[in-house]
């Protein structure tokens, strides 16, 4: 008998992926979610349309299942706390302590490499990186919180829980980092930032999808090298941050801007601007902010070791032909 993974967040783009990927492999999936996404119920996904912010919703949800793949989370660079901490931190407490209590076996929580990330470089960094003592937006800080959670609540033999981190999640259909770069340069508000040689790594989306059906077989089988452990999941070949923009461009038929902005000015910018906005009661994001600028204007990759030895992952070999995809 297959079995039964609860999916959140199963109409994301990840989400969808995964829902894909374990349906591939047998597994029985449930989604929850709150929206509806006939697609993927015609592929056999039961779903149950509420937010896991809803403790009842967790509640009804997890009853039933073997294992949990908690993909629903609240991104972004902007905004206030409370919402951040309302999906992000409160939602996931609210399917750990479910699952526990309905005998759920596995627990794998999407987590970001940002939990890690302060605006310093981040050379080949492992896990054993800490967490930040200050934040540059709610996002990180809260994926951390839950993290933490999560990793927390690993129970051997019991309830066996992990945390991925994938980088930067592309490929066709991305919904969200693809169509924002063509945007900006489609309305010219596209500036490299720095030299643009900064090192960066990605992970597409089908093998982001194949390390979360890993992880959750290595917990469903209560592995006690891999349960209550993060790991960074990327694409395992990092390329300089400008090159990558400039191939997403050019498979979209664009040339890439040459107008170029110093890190040190974007950075002052992005902080000016979060005090304006901030000051006046703006809920919309500024088009730059310290988060932004880091990410664009300094090294951050990842070593995938852990994930690779551990859980058995091996990243994409046919990058430039899935670019052409795009």
């Amino acid at each position: 008998m297959s079995s039964i993974v609860l999916v959140t967040g199963h109409g994301g783009f990840l989400g969808r992926a995964i829902c894909k990927e374990l349906i591939s492999k047998g597994y029985e999936v449930r989604g929850l979610a709150r929206n509806r996404y006939p697609e993927l119920e015609e592929l056999g996904v039961k779903s149950l349309q509420a937010s896991a912010v809803n403790a009842e919703a967790c509640e009804e949800a997890s009853r039933g299942v073997d294992a949990v793949i908690h993909t629903a989370a609240l991104a972004g660079v902007w905004g206030p706390a409370e919402p951040f901490e309302l999906a992000n931190v409160v939602a996931t407490d609210n399917l750990l302590q479910s699952s526990a209590r309905n005998g759920v076996r596995a627990f794998v929580f999407t987590s970001s490499p940002s939990v890690t990330f302060d605006g310093m470089p981040q050379c080949n960094i492992d896990e054993s990186a800490p967490y930040p003592t200050r934040w540059l937006c709610h996002y990180p800080r809260t994926k951390a919180i839950a993290e933490k959670q999560v990793l927390e609540a690993n129970r051997f033999g019991h309830f066996s829980t992990c945390a991925l981190r994938p980088h930067l999640i592309w490929g066709a259909g991305d919904p969200h980092l693809i169509p924002r770069v063509i945007d900006r340069c489609r309305r010219g508000k596209l500036r490299c930032v720095g030299d643009g040689k900064n090192i960066i790594d990605t992970v597409h989306v089908d093998y982001a999808a194949i390390a979360h059906r890993l992880a959750l077989e290595s917990m469903l089988q209560h592995d006690r090298d891999a349960a209550g452990k993060a790991y960074f999941v990327t694409d395992g070949s990092p390329i300089e941050c400008w090159e990558w923009i400039t191939d997403i461009l050019k498979s979209a038929g664009m040339k890439p801007p040459q107008k170029r902005i110093r890190f040190a000015a974007a950075y002052r910018i992005g902080a000016i601007l979060e005090l304006m906005y901030r000051l006046a009661g703006s809920k919309k994001e500024p088009p730059m902010t310290r988060f932004v600028a880091a990410q664009l204007g300094v090294d951050h990759y990842f070593n995938i070791a852990a994930a690779r030895t551990i859980l058995g992952y091996e990243p994409i070999r046919n990058r430039a032909e899935q670019v052409a995809r795009l």
